[in-house]
């Protein structure tokens, strides 16, 4: 028998970019023909997407563990890198995706909609695409950046337009079968549902679905029995129908009690005793029931619900409580406002807004933080000198240094950049030019230098300060 499942933890993680590829062009008679390492491929990202096909999340109860591929990384001759494949995993529709904290992430309704778990990696320049006026044969390339990794909880809530709820063995599993095409487990005792089953009704114009949600018990709200499992199946439905039976063999049970007591589980769930609510007593077929039914129906009716007599068995009154869930159902629909057409929001940054903070903490050290230092120094190879220079200039130029100064921080104080699980530390030394520019030019000999003219120094200047200017940061290969 298939097993339902409908809330698994789930274990993401995005696929790492590709690292650059650091080589110089050779070929005879050209023994240093430029820099040629291409670029690492970007790394795949993990993305849920609603399928209808997909009813269950049992696939990831039993595979809870899901990775894309990682980016491939550069080669000489300006060969880029592959980029990794996105792992797409299909959902049933109606999966709320959370946090570990419980925080909602996404609500996925509907046919292909998406939410992207984990962002792939990016994949790391070649020295090719770090090549300028200044640095014209780069000897260091970027690493690729990590994917992303997230533990996220998975809530199936079934989207149907009626929910049909009471005790066990009340007969919501008959009146499903014989309203639509679904064919659930049927028998005589209790707790024979153990999981939600949904079908399609036709009436008149109108089609909608219909879900019966296993029997509630006294207690279901706080965790009692099945209910407290499948409460939540009932959260997007237009309507509740109170399936009551009129035929029951236990004394202690009327239906006018059993009515109370689901509607006192519904207030305690919160807020599914506000939905309009309709009242069907089942069983009229048996001679016993028949009587009970028009006994209590004043006083439902009293209590302003919409009372339908009904047999699942004999097929009686079927059709007018049909209808009836489709003329509540349509007015539902048309109620609900209309989807606005999809608008682009841009939010620029402020210009006041430096892409990163620098805090000083209790022990004296100066911490770093934002989006662009972290990620430059997870692609920094810090064997690679050259590698290292060029990070300070880049910190440089984003105006870390001097955000360190204003701090309070002096040569020797410890700088760490990122959080405190995975942060690069160092003991400050504070320079009038970083790393990379005290390096000089690969393939240069200052001892051999000779005057240049005015107008060449003053290009170079200006080369000089475009290429301060210039952010390889935001370079994208094609």
């Amino acid at each position: 028998m298939t097993t339902f499942v409908d809330r698994v933890e789930l274990h993401v993680a995005a696929g790492s970019g590709g690292h650059g590829c650091a080589s110089v062009h050779r070929e005879k008679f050209k023994p240093l023909g430029g820099p040629d390492g291409g670029n690492g491929g970007r790394g795949g990202d993990v993305i849920l997407v609603v399928d209808q096909s997909v009813t269950t999340l049992l696939d990831y109860h039993h595979k809870p563990h899901r990775s894309a591929t990682n980016g491939k990384p550069g080669e000489g001759g300006n060969r880029s890198g592959k980029d990794g494949q996105d792992l797409v995993l299909p959902v049933p529709d109606g999966t709320v995706v959370l946090d570990k904290a419980g925080n909602v992430l996404a609500d996925l309704v509907g046919q292909g909609t998406s939410f992207v778990a984990a962002d792939g990696g990016r994949g790391g320049l070649g020295n090719a695409a770090l090549a300028s006026a200044r640095r014209k044969a780069p000897g260091f390339a970027l690493l690729g950046v990590p994917g992303g990794m997230m533990d996220i909880v998975l809530e199936l809530k079934t989207v149907a337009d009626v929910a049909l709820v009471g005790y066990p063995s009340a007969g919501k599993s008959s009146l499903i079968s014989v309203l639509s095409a679904a064919k659930p487990k049927i028998a005589d005792y209790p707790f024979t549902t153990l999981v939600p089953n949904l079908g399609v009704v036709t009436a008149g114009e109108t089609v909608y679905t219909i879900a019966d949600v296993p029997g509630l018990i006294p207690g279901a709200s706080q965790g009692k029995g099945l209910g407290l499992e499948f409460l939540r199946h009932v959260e997007r439905c237009s309507v509740l129908v109170h399936v009551l039976d009129t035929a029951t063999l236990e004394s202690e049970r009327d239906p006018i009690s059993d009515l109370d007591i689901i509607e006192e589980e519904l207030k305690q769930y919160g807020g599914l005793d506000r939905r309009p609510r309709m009242v069907v007593l089942n069983k009229i077929d048996v001679p016993d029931g028949k009587d009970l039914a028009e006994m209590v129906r004043p006083d439902l009716e009293a209590r302003g619900y919409r009372v339908f007599e009904v047999s699942a068995v004999a097929h009686l009154g079927l059709k007018e409580l049909s209808f009836a869930l489709a003329e509540v159902v349509g007015g539902a629909r048309a109620a609900k406002p209309k989807e606005e057409a999809t608008r682009i929001v841009i939010r620029p940054k402020a210009v006041d807004d430096a892409g990163f903070t620098v805090v000083q903490e209790e022990d004296g050290l100066f911490r770093v933080r934002g989006e662009k230092p972290e990620r430059w120094v997870r692609q920094t190879d810090f064997s690679n000198d050259e590698a290292v220079g060029y990070l300070a200039d880049r910190l440089n130029r984003l105006g870390v240094e001097s955000e360190l100064m204003k701090a309070g921080a002096r040569s020797g104080d410890g700088v760490a950049i990122g959080p405190e699980e995975n942060a690069v530390v160092f003991d400050w030394e504070p320079t009038v030019m970083a790393g990379a520019e005290m390096l000089g030019r690969r393939g240069e000999d200052h001892r051999l230098e000779v005057p240049r003219p005015a107008a060449q120094r003053r290009r170079d200047k200006q080369a000089e300060r475009d290429e301060a200017d210039k952010e390889y940061d935001d370079f994208e290969p094609f």
